[in-house]
């Protein structure tokens, strides 16, 4: 089970940051928005752990809460959480989430010089309890042999009780051709036009 504290926030969100403390909300399955600040230190852990497909429990005083990150907002400049929503969630109800993608391997089709890969989808929408939910999907793309290979959504091997959304015959992945960039022919100037215009402009200064 993957942590995090909360407390009940008090005080400006610059305030907050001023204490390393990032300024969050939770809410959803019936209860009321319900604002509060979290450690920016330790949610950086829990971020890297959970992301946003893995049940985080907060936990407020005595109280413990289920939950998922929902939604970050980030520091322009430096990448920082500023707010974080995290949506309240039944562990033994099944949900809807988008789990991100993780291509591993090297295609054996680019290895050998035929083309380049192209990662078609990033991520794919399944339904399963919170508890069975997969922090990445993986995808080999070593078999990616030839000029016409492709990944399916349905090639996904997906983890018990698990239940793939997205429609199995979108591509994944595919190969495409290299394309030669052909150099583009630079036309000779015209010499005589030049000295018709240097004469020209000759006769105008006498």
């Amino acid at each position: 089970m993957i942590t995090l504290e909360a407390t009940q926030r008090n005080g400006s969100p610059a305030a907050l940051r001023a204490q390393e403390l990032v300024p969050a909300v939770y809410y959803g399955a019936g209860k009321d928005a319900v604002s509060i600040a979290i450690s920016a230190k330790d949610f950086i852990k829990v971020y890297k752990e959970a992301g946003e497909t893995t049940a985080v429990t907060l936990t407020i005083g005595g109280e413990k809460i289920s939950t998922l990150i929902h939604d970050i907002q980030r520091d322009p400049i430096d990448g920082s959480a500023t707010h974080v929503d995290f949506l309240v969630i039944d562990m033994k109800k099944e949900i809807e989430v988008a789990v991100p993608l993780e291509f591993t391997g090297t295609a054996e089709a680019e290895k050998n010089g035929l083309g380049t890969l192209v990662k078609v989808l990033h991520e794919v929408h399944v339904t399963a309890l919170p508890a069975n939910l997969p922090h990445a999907l993986e995808i080999d793309i070593t078999g990616l042999d030839s000029l016409d290979s492709q990944i399916h959504v349905k090639d996904i091997k997906l983890p018990s009780g698990v239940t793939m959304v997205t429609d199995g015959e979108e591509v994944v992945a595919s190969m495409n051709a290299y394309v030669e960039e052909k150099e583009e022919e630079t036309a000779a100037p015209d010499l005589s036009a030049i000295e018709v215009e240097k004469k020209g402009k000759q006769e105008d200064e006498e």
